[in-house]
């Protein structure tokens, strides 16, 4: 099975969004459960962050070089994801402080599988058009089950914007520290 994964980019890709969609939609289901969020958005975090084993450091954008830059530009990336909470007439954060941890070890492992791997893959695939869309239609996807649906109009274009700034830059740094930010802010 690994070898037919690794012949066929496109079997490859298509196998990393299914799983990354089970454990969106596992983690969303199972957060709903008393008691459970934090477990949930932990493990959840774990088991997206799998889905870069094996991928070379550069081929999903987290090189070394211009560290500083890719860490400026986080920073852009996370103001321009919290412009819409600006607009609210609360501009305080909802996120309880004690989700902070687990929000991180999500926003972490959302854009490692999204923007890293699903990236990389759909990309061997098609080019960087089909790692583009498609990795923004599958995060809205993914977001299905836990953002109501007037939110995910919101979801898609965040997911656009990271994935436009993974294709430009090659970068994956400044979309992890955007989301993150984000995330403990809204």
């Amino acid at each position: 099975m690994i070898s037919i994964l690794r012949a066929s980019p496109a079997l490859r890709a298509a196998t990393i969004a299914g799983y990354i969609l089970l454990v969106e939609w596992a983690r969303a289901l199972v957060s709903t459960a008393p008691g459970l969020t934090v477990a949930a958005l932990v493990l959840g975090g774990a088991a997206l962050v799998l889905t870069v084993a094996g991928w070379p450091a550069e081929k999903i954008g987290l090189g070394t070089s211009r560290l500083g830059l890719r860490i400026l530009g986080g920073l852009a990336l996370a103001a321009v994801l919290l412009l819409p909470a600006a607009a609210r007439a609360s501009a305080a954060p909802i996120l309880p402080a004690s989700l902070a941890l687990a929000a991180v070890a999500v926003s972490i492992g959302e854009e490692l599988a999204f923007r890293g791997a699903l990236y990389a893959a759909l990309e061997e695939a098609g080019g960087a058009p089909l790692a583009i869309a498609g990795s923004t239609i599958a995060w809205t996807a993914a977001h299905a089950l836990s953002h109501p649906p007037v939110f995910l109009g919101a979801v898609a274009a965040a997911g656009l914007l990271l994935a436009l700034w993974r294709w430009a830059c090659r970068d994956l740094v400044a979309p992890i520290i955007g989301h993150v930010i984000a995330d403990l802010m809204l």
